[in-house]
């Protein structure tokens, strides 16, 4: 039994549900320029240093380059992203992981969005700060500070 090409009904859901539970990885795919999967490539060495690469790879399959707005792509198990969201290597690992937590909550039946968001950014926040203590480059660990520090600001005033 294959995961499903899609994940919109019931039973598409409930498939891709006990296949992750006996542990299924996707064999995660970069779909767009060569700049964009060269962006991309670098978001997964952090989310790789920060031991969230499985994590990633038991909800997301692809990603994809599109030129509208980044959004996770729930039916095709899918994350579309424009090139803003991955200028930035950190910003981007954190984006992805954002979109990995709301597709595992889409899955588990969870509200993803709107204040279900609240748990994917928490995951995000979550990433960032594994990510600076884990990391042994400076410049990583200072914009993961700087990232962390506006994330306080929003969420707590």
């Amino acid at each position: 039994m294959g995961f499903p090409e899609r994940v919109y009904t019931v039973e598409e859901v409930k498939r891709a549900i006990v296949l992750i539970a006996k542990g299924y990885k996707h064999r995660l795919r970069v779909v767009g320029s060569q700049d964009f999967k060269h962006k991309v490539k670098e978001a997964l060495k952090l989310i790789k240093a920060a031991k969230y690469y499985n994590f990633l790879r038991t909800y997301i399959r692809q990603i994809r380059e599109i030129d509208g707005l980044s959004q996770l792509r729930e039916a095709e198990v899918a994350i579309w992203a424009n090139r803003h969201a991955v200028a930035d290597p950190v910003e981007a690992a954190g984006f992805i992981i954002q979109k990995a937590q709301q597709m595992k909550d889409f899955l588990e039946g969870n509200l993803y969005y709107d204040k279900g968001e609240l748990r994917a950014v928490k995951k995000r926040i979550e990433f960032l700060e594994t990510l600076r203590d884990t990391s042994k480059k400076q410049a990583v660990k200072k914009k993961c500070e700087e990232t962390l520090k506006r994330w306080a600001e929003l969420m707590f005033p």
